[in-house]
């Protein structure tokens, strides 16, 4: 099984976000590098809007995470509420 990933600029807000999705996927791995921080699964990850507003603190829109985002990979499924990232799930 691949793995799926997803790249964020290592700014205030993507740390959130990070934090958000690793309490989410527990299995997940982050990786830091300079100004990148890369988390990735085996199989499937999600990023849920209520995860993310609730570290963040303030209404969070899904789009947001494109203020951010770098690159991903993976199958994408995204609506209002997550953005579910998965590969031969």
């Amino acid at each position: 099984m691949s793995k799926v990933y997803l790249a964020l600029q290592d700014n205030d807000d993507s740390r959130y976000i990070v934090e958000a999705i690793i309490e989410d996927n527990p299995e997940a791995t982050v990786i830091h590098q300079p100004a990148m921080i890369r988390i990735e699964s085996t199989g499937e990850l999600f990023v849920r809007r209520a995860s993310v507003e609730e570290k963040i603190g303030r209404d969070w829109d899904m789009q947001e995470l494109h203020l951010s985002l770098i690159t991903l990979g993976g199958n994408v499924d995204e609506d209002e509420d997550r953005l579910h990232l998965s590969w031969n799930v």
